[in-house]
């Protein structure tokens, strides 16, 4: 008769090591494209656009502005009673 193993199949970022370096790499990549951008000349439309890490910080607080109006404005839209489906 033939053993069955119980062991899981271990994947990729199932080891705590390999998503620390996962997010070593992400945050190391970060400060790369952040060095470079201030030796990279920027053709702007506006005067703000130039300065550094600007689009890091508009997507940032797009993304934020985005969080809270859908919580505190669309929610209370389309928001129904707990017992809407019931008959």
């Amino acid at each position: 008769m033939k053993e069955e193993r119980t062991e899981e199949k271990q994947y990729l970022f199932d080891k705590p090591e390999n998503v620390k370096r996962l997010f070593r790499f992400y945050y190391a990549s970060l400060v790369v494209l952040l060095i470079i951008e201030f030796f990279i000349h920027k053709h702007a439309t506006f005067p703000w656009e130039e300065w550094p890490g600007f689009y890091a910080v508009f997507g940032f607080v797009a993304c934020v502005a985005l969080v809270l109006a859908a919580k505190y404005i669309l929610r209370p839209l389309v928001k129904r009673e707990e017992n809407y489906y019931d008959s």
